[in-house]
């Protein structure tokens, strides 16, 4: 099964590198912020530290999803106060922190088009992932590595967490190796740019009162249980754990549409900020979210931004992965 999904993808990018499908440019930079494994490399929080970081320099970003886990099949415009089970979690998070304006569809090309319509003054497109949605144009690649957990067993999908073979993060303009301070760092992929960027926790809300917030070391003395519908869910508890809070786990898939009727009598519950924009409509006043954060460093942000200058003047000649593969007969 893993060599039918690699032919399919070798298939698929060579199509597109050989102009037999067409990819569709938007008139603004665009970033594509994806990653080869199948989730849980910190990309989300990225993507909002990447948007906060360029509105600080000037910049009017605007943020572009797949929106999984949604049930809307036409292109959505997102707020912070979306549903969730019609756009998806991650767009109506990134909405919910940045106020950047964002935009979900299948088709990524006219959710974007939905974007600059709605919000003309954007002038750069972040894509949180869609590193595969070749019919994107993209002006900048930045493949997302988790750093303790690498590319896993390095096989391609079923056989194990790779969308496209190791060999395509030579073709992405940086490597972003994320990493949680303390965790170990076991990456060793070399890349011309490779950059390190730290994420981790920062403070505990509640989550029908953001502005009431407590340090989560030792924020409880009482049992607490634990929620996480994440890609990685043993992480979250672990960081909890470290913080010397004692709790019991609940585990759901990844994007799990959460009801009211699972969580009753749990008493004093914390769960990712991914997991709260789902269940803010049937929050209790005893349910905590811990916020999770990126922080980008001002070398990467210093080079982004120059490099989204590049692209801005001179869109016609800014490459992508595709057109370096082509011109350097990577596959």
């Amino acid at each position: 099964m893993a060599g039918l999904f690699w032919l399919a993808v070798s298939l698929r990018r060579w199509l597109y590198r050989h102009a037999c499908l067409r990819s569709y440019q938007l008139g603004v930079p665009l970033v594509v912020v994806g990653n080869i494994t199948a989730g849980g490399t910190g990309k989300t929080p990225l993507v909002i530290g990447l948007v906060k970081s360029l509105r600080q320099l000037g910049y009017r970003p605007g943020v572009v999803s797949r929106g999984y886990g949604g049930a809307n099949t036409t292109p959505q415009f997102v707020t912070g106060q979306s549903d969730p089970a019609g756009v998806g979690d991650e767009p109506v998070l990134i909405a919910w922190k940045t106020g950047a304006p964002v935009a979900v569809g299948r088709d990524r090309v006219a959710a974007a088009r939905l974007l600059l319509a709605r919000s003309p003054g954007v002038d750069v497109i972040l894509s949180d992932d869609g590193l595969q949605h070749y019919r994107l144009g993209r002006n900048l690649e930045l493949v997302v590595v988790d750093g303790a957990y690498g590319l896993g067993n390095g096989l391609l999908l079923p056989a194990g967490p790779l969308r496209e073979p190791a060999s395509r993060l030579q073709g992405a303009d940086a490597l972003i190796v994320t990493r949680r301070p303390g965790a170990a760092r076991r990456v060793s992929i070399k890349h011309p740019r490779s950059v390190d960027v730290e994420h981790g926790p920062g403070q505990l809300y509640r989550l029908i009162n953001e502005t009431e917030r407590r340090n989560p070391q030792g924020a409880f003395s009482q049992k607490l249980t634990a929620l996480a519908g994440i890609a990685r869910p043993d992480n979250f508890f672990q960081v909890l754990k470290d913080f010397g809070l004692d709790i019991e786990t609940r585990s759901f898939p990844d994007h799990h549409a959460y009801t009211s009727s699972e969580l009753v009598g749990e008493g004093v519950l914390i769960m990712t900020e991914k997991d709260a924009v789902k269940c803010r409509k049937f929050a209790r006043p005893d349910w905590w979210v811990l916020e999770w954060e990126a922080h980008p460093g001002p070398e990467l942000i210093k080079w982004l931004a120059e490099a989204i200058e590049y692209s801005a003047r001179d869109g016609a000649s800014a490459v992508s992965a595709i057109s370096r593969s082509q011109a350097t007969g990577q596959q």
